[in-house]
């Protein structure tokens, strides 16, 4: 998917309405008070283990990620890192769905919606494929706690 259609998904995601229940689909998943949407992603590494595949594979999710956090970052400034905790049970969706997959997020807030946007690489693991993930969620969820 080329930037510019990644970025009209962040819009739509930032304009459509959070829902009462959690509920997914396969590239989307979205709760009370959240959107969590995979952008992009590798093939599998179940079959193929070669290192040389896996580190094409990272590049391309790499580069896809840079493209798109220039982007957000010229819409709307530099984002803050946010360090995820993976076993902090007590956290909000999206951010303990993101501790499976990352340990790390760029978030660009987007307070007049009273919403965050994180972007973030992840991989559930060695044998899965590598994803961008896409979030947007209301402030709340992002605890002070979670901030770096």
């Amino acid at each position: 998917m080329a930037t510019v259609d990644q970025l009209a998904v962040i819009d739509a995601l930032l304009a459509r309405p959070f829902q009462a229940g959690d509920s997914g689909e396969a590239h989307l998943f979205s709760g009370a008070d959240y959107h969590l949407c995979h952008l992009q992603a590798s093939r599998d590494f179940w079959e193929d283990r070669d290192e040389e595949v896996r580190d094409a594979a990272q590049q391309e999710i790499d580069t896809a990620f840079g493209h798109l956090a220039a982007a957000l970052t010229a819409r709307w400034g530099g984002p803050e890192t946010v360090r995820i905790d993976w076993d902090d049970e007590s956290a909000p969706e999206p951010v303990s769905r993101l501790g499976m997959l990352t340990g790390e997020v760029q978030v660009w807030r987007r307070p007049e919606v009273d919403r965050w946007v994180g972007l973030a690489i992840g991989q559930a693991d060695n044998e899965y494929p590598i994803e961008l993930l896409v979030t947007v969620a209301g402030l709340s969820t992002l605890p002070s706690t979670h901030r770096n």
